[in-house]
């Protein structure tokens, strides 16, 4: 064969292998109102920058007729390129081929990619539309999973994986994308469970959909497996690529720096008329956020699970940071379960990644009830506290309101390790609010006074006066400074500069004890 021979060959081979399935299937694909695993990267990558490796690679099978169905690159489409000029890995499961089931070779391209991430030092992002294990291989398969499995859990904390659920994934499948660090979903076109409905229905007799069981709006606000939810494919990688500006390429480098064009000097004078008057009246954290942070840009995570505490990114001064905010305006902002967990995994992925946590804290305490007791709130809560007390990076508190008992420590106090700790002046730090401390502190009284609600009133109009202000805990130093609403952009910015070169260390261990 001649060389022009040989190259007209190879030709056919790679449009061969960009085919996938066939025309048919990529059609099918579409009706579903879904793109392709190559369309997926097109969108998501710097045009023109995809890098295929392994376009070649075809499944060992002979079981069950599969040695006549051979097809190159396999269920999924493996390589590198760029978002925004950085170097990321990416691996897209293409559901023409297969269904996308991950068979033996399909599992050792993604572990392939995988350890080249991790020795590179750059972001995965897993583009996930899969029917789940190639049956047809059996154990073959599984061992696939698990592979890939191991080496999720090694690249943990090392580079950033990010994982998008464009499809179906269940069984094993959904395992992956559980131990990355972000999860996107679409609604209505994605979902993921560990047993599908026909099993739910077989082993429980319930009867539910797919959406119900497993869809984005299941995970995104019930379970919160999901992290960011969205309309379209699209605006799954539209925010996966917007994502990538918050975070550093791997634990080794600081988070990129944005020159910036908000005024690190600007006033937000509207954060002074922000708290009602009335302490039991709730207001918007996030209109605090959206004024304090570069342009008001607000980049939030879980948006719709545990709404009473709020996580995300934004930038201050141009330097990327993670927020964590209790959310006076759902269940006053009150420590929960389901929230414990959220911001625990978010200050951890913080603290791994070399991102600043601004702390805004607005906390009457723990939810009380049985519910939340017998669900072990001591052991979720206590996740909190750990991450919390655990992470090394430059930590920056504002008190805005309440700080009451034990979430007082939790949430990012002085104690433990705050940084910059500072206070508005309609801030409360107690062990508990004022009724609270009336009713234990004057009980024996109360129950003498004439007229109890008039003395209830008066002893706590005082003990209001008295302890419900920061002046005590800056007394004590427990807060640095108290300052005006208007001046907390400034003062952020400036305190993150300070802390710029921070050195911190945990005692030497393998790794601590977290109370999961």
């Amino acid at each position: 064969m001649s060389h022009q021979k040989k190259i007209e060959d190879l030709r056919y081979r790679k449009a061969k292998s960009r085919q996938g399935g066939g025309e048919e299937r990529i059609a099918a694909q579409h009706k579903r109102g879904r793109l392709t695993a190559r369309e997926r990267i097109d969108l998501l990558l710097d045009k023109g920058s995809f890098r295929e490796v392994d376009a070649f690679v075809e499944h060992r099978t002979n079981d069950f007729g599969l040695d006549k169905q051979k097809y190159l690159g396999d269920s999924v489409v493996t390589g590198w390129g760029t978002i925004n000029e950085r170097l990321v890995y990416v691996f897209s499961q293409d559901f023409t081929v297969f269904g996308g089931s991950l068979g033996e070779v399909h599992a050792e391209k993604v572990c392939k990619l995988l350890d080249m991430a991790l020795k590179n030092g750059a972001p995965v992002i897993g583009l996930n539309d899969s029917g789940g294990a190639r049956i047809q291989e059996g154990v073959v398969s599984l061992g696939g999973y698990a592979d890939i499995f191991l080496r999720n859990t090694l690249a943990s904390g090392v580079i950033p994986q990010l994982s998008a659920i464009m499809g179906p994934c269940a069984g094993g499948a959904v395992y992956s994308p559980a131990l990355t660090d972000f999860i996107f979903m679409v609604r209505n076109s994605s979902y993921m469970f560990v047993t599908g409905p026909e099993v739910v229905k077989a082993v429980t007799h319930e009867e539910v959909s797919f959406e119900d069981l497993g869809g984005a709006g299941v995970h995104s606000e019930t379970s919160g497996v999901c992290h960011v939810a969205t309309d379209t494919e699209a605006d799954t990688l539209y925010l996966l690529r917007k994502l990538l500006t918050y975070l550093p390429q791997n634990n080794m480098e600081d988070p990129p720096y944005v020159t910036p064009t908000d005024d690190p000097l600007r006033m937000a004078e509207e954060l002074d008329s922000l708290i009602p008057d009335d302490p039991s009246k709730p207001y918007n954290i996030k209109d605090a956020i959206h004024l304090i942070v570069d342009e008001g840009q607000f980049f939030e995570i879980h948006e719709n699970y545990a709404q009473n505490i709020v996580v995300g990114f934004a930038r201050l001064g141009g330097h990327s940071v993670g927020i964590v905010a209790n959310q006076p305006s759902v269940l006053a902002g009150v420590l929960d379960i389901n929230s414990s967990d959220k911001a625990a995994r978010f200050v951890r992925f913080c603290d791994a990644f070399n991102i600043p946590i601004i702390t805004f804290v607005d906390v009457p305490g723990f939810l009380p009830g049985t519910g939340q007791e017998h669900g072990g709130i001591i052991r979720h809560g206590a996740k909190l506290l750990f991450a919390y007390c655990e992470a090394t990076v430059p930590k920056l508190t504002v008190v805005t309101r309440k700080a009451y008992g034990g979430a007082y420590d939790v949430m990012s106090s002085k104690h433990i390790r705050g940084d910059v700790n500072l206070a508005w002046p309609s801030a409360e730090i107690a062990v508990m609010g004022p009724e609270g401390a009336v009713n234990i502190i004057f009980r024996k009284e109360l129950a003498q006074s004439e007229d109890i609600d008039r003395r209830r009133e008066e002893l706590v109009s005082d003990y209001r006066e008295k302890f419900a202000n920061p002046y005590i805990a800056a007394s004590r130093g427990f807060i640095d400074d108290v300052i005006e609403p208007r001046e907390t952009r400034p003062r952020l910015v400036n305190a993150l500069e300070m802390v710029a070169n921070k050195r911190d260390a945990n005692p030497a261990k393998k790794h601590g004890c977290i109370p999961l």
